[in-house]
């Protein structure tokens, strides 16, 4: 049976009450989080759903991949999406003639960007890998056989680049082409993985393809060096200021395990780092970097983040993710302009197609369109209003609307992972009941009077928990169409609660409940017309 908090609201006395705690029971500590509704922060920070992640362009021609990001753009309001493989010749993009002469061909990247504007979506524009017909060297990555080595000439490169830009301003115009941003390449850094050159030729590259970009318009965005774990942004912004290098902001990636960043086959053990500033203590350290810089304003975009880097983890199906990410993002502040959740879907092939349906995927939605835990974490911070009331908790977003009403979320992260001698690939597979935590009282004032419609919604062990439903039936490597409706319908994201209030002339409205490890909580207050 799904644990229910027991609420209490303005004396209307207590629901949720499949289990009765008493203090005495859960030892839970109080917690109080009170708004002012004339009190405000300014307008909410929405860095969190500037940007999303997914696996390579190809897979963007796929009916189901469309599905998916048209829901999760309605969802959760994501405005860019960036993707490797633009570039890769299963999109088609470059060959040479019979004379060494190029030939370009658009059509493939044309119907995937057509369709991200039909959606209201822009490209986060990942310029890579290199095309066959440009490559010095056949090394490549992933499944899908990604060239990772340098251009064997820099020109024609720099040609293509011209040429696609030149392109999209075309077909798209120049005013919503400045509106993009061009990241040269994915992780240099990883020179065993995505680059097969020196850093030196990184620069050289990104050198040439920024000054291409700018040759067809000064005001087109772009950045770099896009390299994992943080790395090169100080030896990066010294190139391009020693050598005119334009560039417009910095890109990195950062993930929360205790090891390294790449493994293309996902079969590397990882854990949860047991670092409380781990993800957003990467983000301030590097905006510090930019500070100290001779290019102290640049822009920061973290194009790449999750709790792990391999899309085998489990952690990535755990409910303990919705926590984790607005743990994790709240504690970023302003320090970046963009965190890039990679990625939305499940359907990723770094590895080749998947045979599980959970299998410890990267994406917010597994492959039969069922919400992930992170998922919902992503709709919820959809629904809050465009102010920020002030409020002192930090784990709580308390925010208004233009209609009068009130969303307050609230959580609680806890890192319940044993430590570095057990690995994710068996700790989140396990069944992990959460322990109570929080007794809860949201207090707001200077609310107008009238009547409400107060909503809650949570997401927590085995609410809104679609993997501890397919736990339930036996983790079946395939799902059957009848298992695929239990699972959605199971975890649906249907209200916990509503019911009517009336907030009188002192403007005050109170709501107590418990709140579990790893609980999410969002409370919504709508005005009745």
């Amino acid at each position: 049976m799904i644990r229910k908090a027991a609420l209490l609201v303005l004396g209307l006395g207590a629901f949720f009450a499949d289990v009765a705690w008493s203090k005495a029971e859960t030892n839970a500590t109080a917690r109080l989080i009170s708004a002012d509704l004339e009190q405000t922060n300014g307008p909410l920070n929405t860095m969190f759903k500037f940007c999303v992640g997914a696996g390579r362009a190809n897979e963007g021609l796929r009916a189901d991949w469309q599905r998916q990001l048209t829901y999760a753009r309605r969802e959760c309001g994501f405005q860019y999406i960036r993707m490797h493989g633009l570039f890769c010749d299963d999109m088609g993009v470059y060959r040479e003639d019979s004379h060494g002469n190029p030939e370009y061909n658009w059509q493939y990247i044309d119907e995937l960007y057509d369709f991200l504007h039909r959606i209201g979506m822009k490209p986060f524009v990942e310029l890579g890998f290199m095309p066959g017909g440009l490559a010095s060297g056949s090394k490549t990555i992933f499944w899908w056989r990604g060239n990772v080595t340098p251009p064997r000439d820099m020109k024609k490169w720099a040609d293509f680049i011209r040429a696609f830009v030149s392109h999209e301003r075309e077909r798209y115009g120049d005013a919503e082409v400045r509106t993009w941003y061009f990241e040269v390449w994915n992780e240099p850094n990883l020179s065993d993985g995505f680059w097969a050159g020196t850093q030196q030729q990184y620069f050289d590259l990104y050198a040439a393809t920024a000054r291409a970009i700018k040759s067809v318009s000064a005001d087109y965005k772009v950045g770099g060096p896009a390299t994992a774990g943080c790395g090169w942004v100080p030896e990066f912004i010294h190139f391009c200021a020693t050598n005119q290098a334009p560039v417009d902001f910095i890109s990195t990636h950062t993930y929360g395990v205790e090891s390294g960043y790449l493994d293309k086959d996902g079969n590397s053990g990882t854990v949860l780092s047991k670092n409380p500033d781990s993800i957003f203590g990467d983000v301030k350290r590097v905006r510090g970097e930019i500070a100290g810089s001779v290019m102290p304003t640049l822009e920061l975009h973290f194009t790449e983040w999750s709790s792990s880097y391999t899309p085998a983890d489990p952690v990535h199906d755990s409910y303990h993710s919705a926590a984790y990410i607005l743990d994790k993002l709240k504690q970023c502040g302003a320090a970046a302009q963009s965190m890039s959740y990679w990625t939305f879907t499940d359907i990723f092939e770094e590895a080749g197609p998947r045979w599980e349906a959970f299998h410890g995927g990267f994406g917010l939605i597994n492959y039969e369109d069922i919400n992930k835990p992170a998922f919902y974490a992503y709709q919820i911070l959809n629904r809050l209003g465009p102010v920020e009331l002030k409020d002192s908790d930090p784990a709580s977003w308390i925010c208004a609307d233009l209609t009068g009403g009130v969303q307050a979320l609230i959580w609680d992260f806890t890192n319940t992972h044993p430590g570095p001698n057990v690995h994710n690939q068996v700790f989140y597979k396990r069944d992990l009941p959460s322990l109570p935590k929080n007794h809860v009282t949201l207090n707001l004032s200077h609310l107008p009077k009238g009547k409400y419609t107060v909503e809650t919604y949570k997401v927590g062990y085995r609410v809104n928990d679609a993997y501890d439903t397919y736990r339930d039936l036996g983790s079946p490597a395939q799902l059957t169409k009848t298992q695929v409706a239990e699972i959605k319908t199971k975890n649906s994201d249907a209200p916990m609660d509503v019911h009517p209030v009336k907030i009188g002339p002192d403007g005050k409205f109170e709501q107590q409940f418990d709140l579990r490890e790893n609980d999410v909580v969002l409370i919504t207050l709508k005005p009745q017309r």
